[in-house]
């Protein structure tokens, strides 16, 4: 996968980042994984970081970016930069920086993503009646999404009474 060049934990980090962002702790799993010394990959990390290579609240912001495009939600998209080792703080900042940027409403983005996935007839909002099971389908689809409480019934609301 990696160039025979590449033997130093830099080398496998640029090729890395040449690719995609990466979290500081994703790349320091990969690197780990490459049985580089702990100590070598804090300091390439560290060095890197600096240099304006990795940078966690870029990586964050493009992140969130994605998984808006997605059709995501913020408690999945939080959930998901925790995964990746963004914590707490940094989350929130980074979901209301783009939210901000994008001037993204979380709540058409619920709907524009159930509309997407359950593609309704042209009849107007409240013509049409929703099965509880069937509402109950888009209910749990959203919510695997990550959108909350107040959004999904929002997004229900467009689709039907």
């Amino acid at each position: 996968m990696f160039g025979a060049g590449n033997a130093t934990p830099r080398g496998v980090a640029i090729d890395l980042l040449a690719r995609r962002e990466y979290s500081r702790a994703e790349l320091h799993e990969k690197l780990a994984q490459k049985t580089f010394e702990e100590a070598d990959i804090l300091e390439c990390l560290d060095a890197l970081e600096e240099q304006g290579l990795q940078n966690d609240d870029r990586f964050s912001e493009s992140f969130v970016r994605s998984r808006v495009l997605r059709g995501q939600g913020p408690i999945r998209i939080k959930m998901e930069l925790g995964r990746r080792g963004i914590r707490g703080d940094a989350q929130t900042q980074a979901i209301n920086a783009v939210a901000e940027q994008e001037r993204i409403d979380w709540f058409e983005l619920a709907a524009e993503t159930l509309q997407r996935r359950f593609r309704t007839s042209g009849a107007p909002s409240g013509e049409r009646f929703v099965p509880p099971k069937e509402r109950a389908k888009r209910e749990r689809f959203l919510a695997q999404r990550g959108f909350d409480f107040e959004q999904i019934r929002y997004a229900l609301s467009t689709l039907s009474d």
